[in-house]
């Protein structure tokens, strides 16, 4: 098993001042100092709450800024409720963390009501559960207003745990995204996990010769994975997208990619497909700083991310409840 780095307290501290310092000036860091000066502050005590309650909420509240952002952009229109919303699309059913932001906006209309968007909640959210999981801060631009569309049919934008690289790479270049940033932001695949049914296909059916297994995966780890997820067996059962580190946002997953241990065959290719490979390695230099490299260009690609089709005044508001347009 990969054994996770340790860091000097200083190397740490001086770790987070550089993410501060390269994603500053960006969008609108503070945009709630006169408005709302505590904003930031019940929106983190929030989040930490329900996490020291269920770790599960921080990859949750993660991947819901992240499937937010590649449908109708940074809007919270993943938040709404209804009929073919984008909450009911397959690939929100799983997503945890609905409560947190219900529960945010309750606290944040009762101290500053009609002033903070749920929008900015998530992206505030995202960033306080990978701090939460021992990642790195940013500082996050806020201003956004809620969207009022809501649409199942457009998740199709949303990467799959199929897709091949250029798929991939297809669907954030749609967005603004670069190759790197797709590297990079996957990495938020460290901490979480993924029902057996979304990968078991790769585990005794991938291939007609031998044990029909993915080849990619390295043979001992398919023994382990063929114990947890039985080729018959429960469905929904969870395993780790990042096996052996889990519950810490460090840069392990791309160690584990390199050794064929990825969960996702989305994942797995980053690491066979030459033009995402070179991007992997970045963050496979010299123990002890690939967690600084990694946490240092995620929170640049997610500052990037978080501006992507930003409503203004004209085409959004602030919603009085996460879940129902005003």
């Amino acid at each position: 098993m990969y054994r996770k780095n340790c860091f000097s307290s200083s190397i740490v501290s001086l770790s987070v001042y550089f993410v501060l310092l390269i994603v500053q000036g960006q969008g609108q860091a503070g945009f709630y100092s006169r408005t709302c000066p505590r904003a930031e502050l019940i929106v983190k005590q929030t989040v930490e709450d329900h996490f020291n309650s269920n770790p599960s909420v921080a990859p949750g509240l993660l991947r819901m800024h992240f499937h937010d952002c590649f449908v109708q952009g940074c809007d919270a229109s993943i938040l709404l409720d209804g009929a073919n919303t984008e909450k009911t699309a397959a690939p929100n059913r799983g997503l945890r963390g609905w409560e947190v932001i219900d529960d945010a906006k309750t606290k944040l209309e009762a101290a500053c009501p009609g002033v903070v968007s749920c929008a900015d909640i998530l992206a505030l959210a995202a960033r306080d559960s990978v701090v939460l999981t021992k990642g790195f801060s940013w500082n996050v631009p806020t201003g956004r207003r809620d969207g009022r569309v809501s649409s199942a049919s457009e998740t199709s934008n949303l990467p799959g745990f199929r897709d091949s690289v250029d798929v991939q790479k297809a669907k954030f270049q749609a967005l603004g995204l670069n190759t790197q940033d797709l590297v990079t932001l996957v990495g938020g695949h460290t901490i979480g996990t993924s029902a057996c049914q979304f990968f078991r296909y790769r585990l005794y059916n991938f291939t007609t010769t031998g044990n029909g297994a993915d080849p990619t995966i390295n043979p001992l780890f398919l023994s382990q994975l063929q114990s947890l997820c039985p080729q018959n067996g429960d469905a929904t059962r969870r395993v780790d997208l990042d096996v052996g580190s889990a519950n810490q946002f460090d840069a392990t997953f791309f160690r584990n990619l390199q050794n064929g241990r990825g969960i996702l065959e989305s994942d797995q290719k980053l690491w066979t497909d030459a033009s995402t490979k070179s991007f992997v390695q970045r963050f496979l230099g010299v123990r002890g700083l690939q967690a600084l490299n990694f946490n240092v260009e995620f929170g640049r690609s997610m500052v990037k991310m978080s501006n992507i089709g930003v409503k203004s005044s004209t085409n959004g508001e602030i919603r009085r409840i996460c879940s129902a347009i005003n």
